[in-house]
């Protein structure tokens, strides 16, 4: 299903161990509008997880898929069938590359999202001077969306005003050092959390308190 920004915080669960996943998603009790998971839980717990986490809500598979548009097709497909609501892409690969992730995404009516300017510190290196190009070639191919850094809003501000209505996911929030109400402000529709969440005591109530500062 396309995410819809109702809470607007994406819960990402970085983690290596499935059961814990599985017990944070369940306590977050679909508070967050959507969960990602990246290839640490993947690669440990199994594609299957992503089955088990829809239970609790859309599902985003943080791939950062960068290949021949052939194999990228293939990645996307065992996502999607899997279960996920959205995949996440590079644009570097190239637009024939994007456009076979977007039209994989298509079939089953799920969405994918191109990476931009990725949120730690070496994204200045050779994404950012590249940001501009691939929030194009995004637009271009139809993607739904694309990736900002939280962690610098003046960035997230001026890949907004270049994104037209696509949608716009900001990591980086908490541990990183990004904040929440800056990166909404700056033009995001959902910021990620990480770290912030699921390392916390009690993981609702660190959702609970983002969600709070989205609405001040």
């Amino acid at each position: 299903m396309p995410l819809v920004p109702r809470s607007r915080l994406i819960v990402a669960l970085d983690l290596m161990d499935g059961y814990e996943a599985l017990s944070i998603a369940e306590k977050l009790g679909g508070i967050a509008d959507a969960i990602k998971v990246n290839y640490p839980l993947i690669l440990s717990a199994g594609l299957d997880i992503i089955k088990d986490l829809k239970k609790h809500g859309n599902v985003v598979a943080d791939f950062k898929v960068a290949d021949i548009p052939n194999t990228n097709s293939l990645i996307c497909a065992q996502a999607f069938k899997a279960g996920a609501d959205a995949i996440i892409c590079h644009g570097f690969a190239g637009s024939d590359s994007v456009k076979a992730c977007i039209d994989e995404a298509s079939k089953y009516g799920c969405e994918a999202y191109v990476v931009t300017e990725m949120s730690h510190p070496g994204a200045v290196e050779f994404l950012q001077p590249h940001a501009f190009e691939l929030v194009e070639l995004a637009r271009r191919a139809g993607a739904s969306g694309i990736i900002a850094p939280a962690t610098r809003p003046e960035r997230l501000a001026d890949i907004r005003r270049k994104a037209g209505k696509m949608k716009i996911l900001a990591p980086g929030v908490g541990a990183q050092g990004g904040e929440a109400r800056r990166a909404i402000d700056a033009g995001a529709d959902f910021i990620i959390v990480g770290r912030g969440i699921y390392g916390a005591d009690d993981p609702y109530e660190a959702a609970l308190e983002f969600i709070e500062q989205l609405r001040r």
